[in-house]
C-alpha cells in the first residue's frame, strides 16, 4: 500500500494494547484514523482491540530493541503507507526504592526513553517530514513533575519526555508537525488496580476532585491534540484532577 493509495489518516499508539493505550485506539478510530496497535507483550489484547476497531492493525517490536524498530517502520510503510499521529504512550516501570534498585532495573525503564526518541525520529524522518504535517503526542505523567518515592528512573523518564516534548517542538519551527505531552494523574488501569487500598486512599487524598480519572479521559485529550489542537505546540497538558503538584 502507497501513501497515495490511502487517503485515510493514520495513528500509531505505542502500548496500544491496554489500559490509556487501548482507549486512545478506540478514541481516534472514533476520529476517523486508521490505528496502528503497538504492542510488545500484549498479543492477545491487541488483537481483540484490533479486531474491534475496523480497519485497525497491530504491530508488534521492543521499544528497547532499536533494530525491531527499524523492522516496525517497515512494517508500517507496508500495513500504511503513512503515519499521521504518533502517541507515545508505552511505557515499564520497577518499583523499588533507590537503595534496593539495580543497574538492570535502571536500564529497563530508560531503555524506554532511548526508544521512544528512536521510534519517533524514524516516524518523522520516513513519514511526518515527507509529509510536512503530523501530531506527535507524548503520554507523560504527574510524578515527572512531583516526584514519586519508589519510581525514581520512571519519574526521571517521565520529566525526561516532557524535555523532549519542548526541545523537538523548538527543531520543528515552522513545520506543521506539532508536538506536545500529556500528564496525567492517577488513572484507573489494570496496574493502578493492583495498588494496595492503603497506597489508593493516600493518592485520593491529593486529588481535588476526588476521583480518579477514567483512561477514556485521557484519550479525550490525545483526541483532541490529534485533530483540533492546531495552535498548541511544545506544551505540557496536565490531566491530573487538581493533583498536588499539577
Amino acid at each position: 500500500m502507497s501513501e497515495e493509495s490511502n487517503d485515510q489518516p493514520v495513528a500509531l499508539v505505542t502500548g496500544g494494547g491496554t489500559g490509556i493505550g487501548a482507549a486512545c485506539c478506540r478514541r481516534l478510530a472514533a476520529e476517523g484514523f486508521r490505528v496502528g496497535i503497538h504492542y510488545r507483550s500484549s498479543e492477545e489484547k491487541a488483537k481483540k482491540l484490533a479486531a474491534e476497531l475496523d480497519g485497525s492493525f497491530t504491530i508488534k517490536a521492543d521499544l528497547m530493541d532499536s533494530e525491531t524498530l527499524d523492522g516496525l517502520i517497515k512494517e508500517l510503510k507496508t500495513a500504511a503507507g503513512r503515519v499521521d499521529v504518533l502517541v507515545n504512550n508505552a511505557g515499564f516501570n520497577v518499583n523499588a526504592p533507590m537503595l534496593a534498585m539495580n543497574l538492570e532495573q535502571y536500564d529497563k525503564v530508560a531503555s524506554v526513553a532511548r526508544g521512544t526518541w528512536y521510534l519517533t525520529k524514524l516516524v518523522l524522518r520516513r513519514f511526518m517530514m515527507r509529509k510536512g504535517s503530523g501530531r506527535i503526542i507524548n503520554i507523560s505523567s504527574v510524578v515527572g513533575h512531583t516526584g514519586n518515592a519508589g519510581q525514581i528512573p520512571y519519574t526521571m523518564v517521565k520529566a525526561g519526555l516532557d524535555a523532549f516534548t519542548k526541545s523537538l517542538s523548538a527543531e520543528l519551527v515552522g513545520r506543521d508537525i506539532l508536538v506536545n505531552s500529556i500528564a496525567p494523574g492517577f488513572v484507573a488501569t489494570e496496574m493502578t488496580d493492583e495498588l494496595p487500598e492503603e497506597i489508593q486512599e493516600q493518592i485520593l487524598a491529593k486529588i481535588p476532585l476526588g476521583r480518579v480519572a477514567e483512561a477514556d479521559e485521557i484519550a479525550d485529550v490525545v483526541a483532541f491534540l490529534a485533530t483540533r489542537g492546531s495552535y498548541i505546540h511544545g506544551s505540557v497538558l496536565h490531566v491530573n484532577g487538581g493533583m498536588y503538584g499539577g
